[in-house]
């Protein structure tokens, strides 16, 4: 099969730093599925992994990148239950094997959904990592519920990025919330109000923008830019009570005494966290996902991408890594093949 990948860590401006190579075609354990991948999307996780993953060295075998894919089910392990052959799926991968930037993927069927049928296959690739991060982290760290929480706020800081965009509404129209994101272009402004957000903050000067905008203290915090830079901001904000949790790590500890007096809470959330460590609710992601699907198709989501490049080729993921590494890329990027 066709593969795009990398031996080295290099710049992406390097002519190197994607290669396109022939790789043998995986075949499927006890409940995995092989798919031909149709379209696929970047994260910010792919640049950052392509930036660490083979520093100073230069891999026998190139590695294979990407956790976002599309595409038709063309064979089964012995023991799967969920899918068949020619199911067409959508699916943001495993962290611990293969990426999806190739002709073929085995993949687990528990972190499998089925494709919405609404959209087309780009519109589709672009959501399964950034709408499991999104669900888990509303849903499964912090606990949101419309029942106890409607009405409620919530601060979405990098409403414009794949993660804000499918934050922002499953916070308004799933958990009935009342959105505020961060944003300061005119273009990502727009962009975060046609997501659904009742109000845009500049994060530039966040604990005035949120006070102008008539919040003391909000409920809820998101953190999708940096947990270090806002950290302090994010607890001077925050309700006595209330929860932060954040999907950006920290090159520094974060000082949780800080939320003491509020009695706040904090999460981590990282959506490879089911399948790296094959958890007992696994599962869970492929109903994720299929949930999502279902909101698709009904006309509640609607699918966050805003660029489309058309081939399996290394120069796509060269084009698609710059534009996410200038900080400035709103909604998602798909790469049909």
């Amino acid at each position: 099969m066709k593969a795009i990948g990398f031996k080295s860590s290099l710049p992406i401006e390097n002519q190197e730093s994607f290669i396109e190579f022939e790789a043998s075609k995986p075949i499927p354990g006890d409940r995995d599925l092989l798919i031909k991948i149709d379209a696929v999307s970047v994260n910010p996780v792919d640049f950052k992994i392509r930036q660490s993953s083979a520093k100073d060295t230069v891999l026998e075998t190139p590695k294979i990148i990407g956790w976002d894919a599309v595409g038709i089910v063309q064979a089964v392990g012995e023991k799967v239950t969920l899918f068949e052959i020619g199911d067409l799926v959508y699916y943001a991968g495993d962290i611990t094997k293969q990426g999806s930037n190739a002709e073929y993927q085995i993949i687990d069927e528990r972190i499998v959904g089925k494709k919405p049928q609404s959209l087309s296959i780009e519109e589709a690739a672009v959501i399964p990592l950034t709408a499991l991060t999104a669900w888990e982290i509303l849903f499964d760290r912090i606990r949101i519920s419309e029942e106890k929480d409607k009405g409620k706020s919530i601060l979405i800081i990098g409403g414009a990025g794949g993660v804000g965009s499918i934050a922002i509404q499953l916070a308004k129209k799933i958990a009935g919330l009342t959105v505020i994101a961060t944003a300061s272009r005119p273009e990502t402004i727009d962009w975060c109000k046609q997501q659904g957000a009742d109000f845009v903050v500049n994060h530039k000067d966040l604990v005035s923008s949120v006070r102008e905008a008539g919040f003391e203290n909000v409920d809820f915090i998101l953190d999708f830019v940096d947990t270090n830079a806002y950290w302090d901001t994010m607890v001077e904000l925050i309700k006595p009570q209330g929860h932060i949790a954040s999907i950006t790590g920290s090159s520094d500890p974060v000082v949780l005494n800080k939320l003491k007096s509020k009695s706040a809470s904090f999460s981590w959330e990282l959506m490879y966290t089911r399948s790296m460590y094959q958890t007992e609710d696994m599962i869970e992601q492929h109903h994720i996902l299929n949930k999502v699907a279902d909101l698709l198709d009904e006309g509640v989501l609607k699918t966050t991408l805003n660029l489309t490049l058309n081939g399996l080729n290394a120069d796509n993921f060269k084009k698609a890594h710059q534009l996410l590494e200038s900080g400035k890329t709103i909604g998602k990027i798909a790469i049909k093949f």
